[in-house]
């Protein structure tokens, strides 16, 4: 392949390369701040190696003042001078093992951070989930916070409270905005159409009615219906007459039939009248009982169950009731977006008024508190046990992810300026050690 090909290839590949994402930006790019920590940690390499050049003059120098004969201080300064090198050389050592190989020799367990970068990550990622991500580190650190009390304190102001109210307004509006009407209405014409064919309404209406005849409550509803059937007739007597006349035999003369009208008429009206003015009239005892025997037929006689049941059946299956289902969503859902925006409905009050009596609560009640901190808790520690892995997975897969080489020049500027001074110190330690060390060995050999 010539050159020009290679050239053309190459240019193909980085056109249809991916960009870099943002997530590897902090690891493979360099920004001002990072550029100016490595030329502190150049400025710290100068000087540890400026110390190690130092101690090797002075060794030098030092074992040529006791060749010539300058005495035992030359051998003392000598010892402590070849010690510090020994240290210096070996943190140089160390401290350049974890970024690369030492003069570029591959020594076995050098270069750590880009060979074992991703070992590094996995190992991380355990550390974490095993001392940040345990269920008794979170408890301990949430039992410390004592979130309850905080969050008690902070929905007792009224200006928070009224902020949390507006939000959930607003997050109302918007559930409700996105919901789409036709299948908000099908669940509801659905789940009202099963639970009502599931369970069976004769038992629970006779139990109903059963309890309303025996508080007396049906009798308001005989009185309504008595006085109403009573003015019906006064103002319909004509028309009564003429029905009652219609009905007689075609051979019978019309005043007889005219009188026997007139004779049922008054009939009729007083009994209404009596049964409205009567409250012990013998006819609403007979409806009482009827009532009662009804409504005892509805919770033990299964003919009379049935035919509720086929009736219910017949009820939902009418258009006109499923219509009356599906509507029902509508008008909920105006009333309820219409609360939420008026800042002074009786639904935003109640939750306002409701989070400052429970931020109250919470303030003053350690039994509130702990609910609140072990529910917190509860919830908190079943998210960490349960994506823990996934928790994890992220550190591992972001740090094998990054580039070995642009990773480790990120740590070196970071931290090399401080490893700088393993060497400086192992300069000094080593110098002090060596001098400690030739003098108890000449104390000894003396």
């Amino acid at each position: 392949m010539d050159r020009t090909t290679a050239g053309t290839d190459r240019t193909t590949a980085e056109a249809n390369a991916e960009p870099p994402r943002v997530s590897h930006r902090t690891m493979t790019v360099f920004s001002a701040a990072d550029e100016e920590k490595q030329r502190g940690v150049r400025r710290m390499k100068l000087t540890a190696t400026g110390m190690l050049l130092f101690v090797a003059v002075v060794y030098v120098l030092a074992k040529w003042a006791s060749h010539a004969g300058a005495g035992a201080w030359a051998d003392y300064v000598a010892a402590a001078a070849e010690a510090g090198m020994v240290g210096a050389l070996a943190d140089w050592f160390a401290v350049t093992a974890l970024f690369r190989h030492p003069l570029g020799l591959p020594i076995p367990h050098t270069a750590i951070i880009p060979t074992k970068k991703d070992q590094l990550g996995v190992t991380l990622g355990e550390f974490v989930g095993e001392n940040f991500l345990s269920e008794d580190v979170v408890r301990q650190r949430l039992r410390a916070v004592g979130i309850g009390s905080r969050l008690g304190a902070w929905l007792a102001e009224p200006q928070n409270a009224d902020r949390v109210t507006a939000e959930l307004a607003t997050a109302l509006r918007g559930a409700l905005t996105v919901l789409r009407d036709s299948d908000v209405q099908a669940v509801v014409g659905e789940a009202i159409n099963r639970r009502a064919g599931a369970q069976e309404v004769a038992p629970g209406l006779g139990k109903l009615l059963e309890g309303v005849v025996a508080d007396g409550g049906h009798r308001r509803a005989v009185d309504l219906i008595c006085a109403r059937a009573q003015h019906w007739l006064i103002l319909n007597e004509e028309q009564i007459m003429d029905a009652i006349e219609g009905g007689a035999p075609g051979w019978t003369p019309r005043f007889v039939d005219r009188r026997i009208g007139e004779r049922v008429y008054k009939e009729l009206l007083r009994f209404v009248t009596e049964m409205r003015d009567s409250p012990a009239h013998p006819a609403r005892g007979a409806l009482d009982r009827f009532l009662t025997d009804f409504a005892l037929d509805l919770q033990s006689d299964t003919d009379t169950r049935a035919r509720v049941e086929r009736l219910k059946g017949e009820v939902l299956g009418r258009g006109e009731v499923q219509d009356l289902i599906a509507s029902a969503w509508t008008a909920v859902r105006s009333m309820i977006v219409a609360a939420a925006e008026d800042e002074r409905s009786e639904l935003r009050l109640r939750v306002r008024a409701s989070l400052l009596s429970l931020g109250t609560r919470l303030t003053t009640e350690p039994s509130a508190q702990a609910k609140v901190d072990k529910w917190l808790e509860g919830a908190a520690v079943h998210v960490v046990t349960t994506y823990r892995g996934e928790i994890t997975s992220l550190i591992t897969e972001t740090i094998a992810g990054w580039d070995a080489e642009h990773t480790t020049r990120k740590i070196e500027a970071n931290i090399g300026r401080d490893l700088q001074f393993i060497r400086i110190n192992g300069t000094v330690v080593g110098s002090l050690a060596g001098l400690l060390i030739y003098t108890v060995s000449r104390a000894l050999g003396a």
